[in-house]
């Protein structure tokens, strides 16, 4: 119950707008041919600031046991272009609303939150969302 309704507060104050900006930046990432590789990882951002209490990321090799061209060599190459490119400033956007969340109570379970994202927007490639046991 305590989830649904901090998912609830998260997605009336922000979550939607910051869910909305990773679709969007998602499906300009498929607009082009060099994109594509982080299009999915933006998505599956996105679904994550929509929703994001009651669930945690992770790396997928440790989830799913197996390696794949994500969670290997290729992956940290995308993940070191992403941070070049993206990740650092999407990262520092997530840390300043944090550090606006923390200066009051009510906000630090939402800060908290953003700093999980502020994670997750550097190195987004072999990364998944899933649910917390």
């Amino acid at each position: 119950m305590i989830r649904l309704i901090l998912n609830i507060l998260w997605l009336i104050f922000g979550g939607w707008i910051s869910g909305l900006l990773w679709l969007l930046g998602g499906a300009i990432l498929a607009l082009t041919v060099v994109g594509l590789p982080w299009t999915f990882a933006a998505w599956r951002i996105a679904s994550y600031s929509f929703w994001p209490f009651g669930r945690e990321v992770v790396w997928r090799d440790e989830f799913t046991g197996r390696e794949d061209l994500g969670t290997g060599c290729l992956g940290v190459g995308l993940n070191v272009i992403w941070f070049l490119f993206a990740g650092w400033y999407i990262a520092l956007s997530h840390l300043i609303i944090a550090v606006a969340e923390f200066i009051s109570i009510i906000g630090i379970p939402f800060a908290l939150k953003d700093l999980e994202l502020a994670k997750l927007a550097l190195a987004p490639i072999g990364r998944t969302i899933r649910d917390k046991p």
